[in-house]
């Protein structure tokens, strides 16, 4: 029997976003496991619950049981279902899963099943100050190969509200919700005409708009024929998914801040979106998304698993195996990683003619520097961001 000798939590910050890798050191020599347990924003709560807890629990225990450690796992804390723990949990089980493999000798959608296709097709991010420069963002993306391009005007809620503020109005950063979609419409419209059908467009609400206008907003945008819109609603409104699909044909995307089944399973089984786009570690692991991906499918249901700058390289990969496996893969959200993390993370899997490949190594196939993770240390910071407003200084979601 194979065993868990060491669980231990590796930061590190190559870019803008802390990430969280999980490394377990087996009984048998040289046979270790990676996982993304990458939860940006509180990236040294995950690491205290995987060294002060979950290492403790888990150190001794057969790798073979990944179900098992899997579900004792998210219930011997009894609190269960919260972003840290999920985030903790998934490190843990995506690198059990790439031990699996390693000790099969396959990669890791070889146990899922095996391949569905050779690689993944990936959809990038373009933007711009003015429909212009998101135009001409596109056209370089789309010279380099990318076929499928996310639009945004300026950062999630467009340029910085136009109307003037109360006095005394604290900082932070604020949007205009009517001014954003006003806007951003215009931007759709002007790339839409400039770079015809030569690409597939998607757009990011980001939850930033109320109900009733995420709603107009999807109408609006349905003569464009978006590939998929993200996020129209927070997960505290996804009883509007009714009222939107009543409205219009626009294919939905939802999921990336969902913890919880019961956050999901409805909009599933109501066929309520088009996408679904949970963050992996969020969730759990490899485990509970491999099942997701079952269950959608039978509802006709594709997968665009949350993919930007802060789920890791390690989660990339785990990410892929699951694009490879799944038969109603949709799309693959790709941040076009830097020559730092390939260096950091070797193995990550490369892009061409905007398809992202697997290099078919046993396990998930991808390792860690970790003196040069080193180097780059995660470190402390106040998001800024996510100190969101409305421009009456209101808090809003970001």
């Amino acid at each position: 029997m194979v065993t868990i000798t060491d669980v231990r939590a590796i930061l590190t910050q190559p870019g803008t976003a802390r990430l969280v890798i999980v490394k377990i050191q087996t009984s048998e020599p040289g046979l270790h496991g990676l996982g993304c347990a990458t939860f940006t924003q509180r990236a040294f709560a995950v690491k205290t619950v995987i060294d002060r807890h979950l290492a403790p629990f888990l150190i001794g225990r057969d790798v073979n049981r990944i179900g098992e450690i899997w579900q004792m796992s998210m219930v011997n804390g009894y609190w269960r279902n919260g972003p840290v723990l999920n985030n903790a949990v998934s490190g843990v089980d995506q690198a059990l899963w790439d031990i699996k493999g390693k000790r099969a000798g396959m990669p890791v959608y070889e146990l899922f099943g095996g391949k569905n296709r050779e690689a993944a097709a990936v959809y990038v991010h373009a933007s711009g100050d003015d429909p212009h420069e998101v135009t001409d963002s596109v056209e370089e993306l789309r010279e380099q190969g990318y076929r499928h391009i996310r639009v945004q005007l300026g950062p999630y809620g467009g340029p910085a509200a136009p109307m003037p503020r109360p006095r005394n109005a604290p900082a932070g950063s604020y949007f205009d919700p009517r001014a954003y979609s006003a806007s951003t419409l215009a931007m759709i419209d002007h790339v839409r005409e400039t770079v015809g059908d030569r690409v597939e467009l998607l757009h990011d609400i980001h939850e930033r708009l109320h109900p009733i206008d995420a709603v107009q907003f999807a109408k609006d945008v349905e003569p464009y024929k978006l590939f998929f819109l993200e996020d129209p609603f927070a997960p505290e409104d996804i009883g509007w998914f009714s009222t939107l699909r009543s409205q219009c044909a626009t294919p939905i995307a939802m999921g990336e801040l969902f913890n919880n089944p019961h956050e999901w399973q409805g909009l599933i089984t109501d066929r309520l979106v088009d996408f679904v786009r949970m963050h992996i570690s969020q969730i759990g692991g490899l485990t509970p998304a491999r099942d997701i991906a079952a269950f959608a499918r039978m509802f006709g249901i594709r997968t665009a698993w949350h993919g930007p700058a802060d789920t890791s390289p390690v989660g990339h990969t785990a990410n892929l195996h699951l694009d490879i496996s799944a038969p109603n893969f949709g799309i693959h959200e790709w941040y076009r990683p830097t020559d730092l993390d390939y260096e950091m993370f070797p193995g990550l899997g490369e892009v061409a003619d905007g398809y992202l490949y697997p290099n078919d190594r046993p396990g998930l196939g991808i390792d860690i520097d970790e003196q040069l993770a080193a180097a780059h240390p995660a470190r402390d910071a106040v998001e800024e961001w996510t100190q969101t407003r409305l421009v009456d200084g209101s808090p809003a979601r970001p």
